[in-house]
């Protein structure tokens, strides 16, 4: 019987060392035997921006070089994509490829995603999200491999395998879905409905150098030496979220997943290969949430609505600027989907009436001047 999830030692990104961890994570779970001469693959990685492979913010090249090869020797068509926050087009992503080190997939005998087309679909089953657009490539495909980054996430708690496809989604309509999706709960539940529509047939997450602190792009590399897969990205996660310390309410792609049955609510209850304890990082400096305050106070009574409102005004997390880094780029400002955010005196002034705390000014801030800030209350109770 397959294991749910699988996970596997990997010091290090050189060719040999990725190879073997790759060979020994898939081979419980079936190995490539599904791939066929021929078929279509599309690798969905993390591109979220132009960063270096060793600042840990994108799935590593040498990682996807070992994974593209072993699929290309079985006779498979791989391309390799993602729709990082910015224009989806040839230029802008072309730059994201080049600072990411994806050339090496063409060496590999892949190729680089280079359709920039999108398309609208229905998706009736959705929960809240039952008509998107998203990027076309996706759709060619006869199978979909969902290569993610294990990262904290200002508004998610973590990014891992079920939110690396909200990357389908094209780069400068991201705001919009932030917009259209403010409260962390729905927010959640879309990238659900994502992952349901696309249904990754594999999902593999790189956890060889994670990241910790002011994640997913500003923070910390931090080595934990592991790949981790399975078929259930929802299940993968839940593993993943254990290995840097969070609980399964705290992170709400799986509340949204356990709502769905998609998942059992502990790990313990999985089916597991290998030994998650031997990876387990008890200090990873994670970004403290007020997620799992937010779905209690979830209600329909007035007192539970009072009282969910009134939790979350003393415990939300909030973006905050750090006036020590911040250089008045004004990039903030460009992204902030709800227009909360103007320049004043060369720096950004947040107007928390208008902000939905969907983080996008902390995730792209190129200086790492927007942090995640928590609240005394939030602290006090901590």
């Amino acid at each position: 019987m397959k294991p749910d999830v699988n996970i596997v030692p990997c010091a290090d990104y050189s060719e040999g060392a990725t190879r073997t961890a790759l060979e020994q994570l898939l081979a419980p779970l079936g190995g490539l035997d599904w791939v066929n001469p021929g078929m279509k693959i599309a690798i969905k990685v993390n591109l979220v921006t132009s960063a270096k492979p060793e600042e840990a913010a994108t799935t590593h090249p040498v990682l996807l070089y070992s994974l593209v090869r072993m699929l290309a020797e079985r006779g498979a068509d791989v391309v390799v994509g993602d729709s990082p926050g910015g224009l989806f087009n040839a230029a802008f992503v072309g730059r994201v490829y080049a600072a990411t080190g994806m050339k090496a997939v063409e060496q590999a005998g892949g190729r680089l995603n280079q359709n920039f087309g999108e398309c609208t679909v229905k998706f009736p089953e959705g929960k809240v999200c039952r008509e998107f657009c998203h990027t076309a490539y996706l759709a060619e495909a006869d199978a979909i491999i969902d290569f993610c980054k294990l990262k904290t996430h200002g508004m998610m708690a973590m990014t891992c395998g079920a939110k690396n496809m909200f990357g389908s989604i094209p780069g400068a309509m991201k705001p919009e879905y932030h917009f259209r999706y403010p409260d962390p709960r729905d927010f959640a539940r879309m990238i659900v409905d994502l992952d349901e529509y696309f249904k990754p047939r594999l999902t593999i997450v790189d956890a060889v150098e994670c990241m910790e602190g002011n994640g997913p792009t500003s923070g910390t590399p931090r080595h934990m030496g592991a790949l981790v897969a399975g078929e259930n990205p929802h299940k993968v996660d839940l593993v993943c979220a254990g290995l840097i310390g969070l609980k399964r309410e705290e992170v709400p792609t799986l509340e949204a997943a356990l709502e769905r049955g998609l998942i059992p609510a502990s790990a313990e209850e999985l089916t597991v290969e290998g030994d998650p304890a031997a990876f387990a990082l008890s200090d990873f400096q994670r970004i403290e949430t007020s997620n799992s305050h937010l779905f209690r106070g979830d209600g329909t009574s007035l007192y539970r609505k009072i009282k969910g409102a009134v939790m979350e005004k003393l415990l939300a997390q909030r973006p905050q600027v750090e006036s020590a880094k911040c250089v008045g780029c004004g990039v903030c400002g460009k992204i902030c989907p709800a227009k909360a955010i103007a320049m004043k005196g060369g720096r950004p002034h947040i107007d928390r009436k208008k902000c939905i705390r969907c983080f996008c000014c902390q995730e792209f801030c190129p200086e790492s001047a927007m942090k995640v800030h928590r609240t005394f209350v939030a602290k006090l109770l901590g």
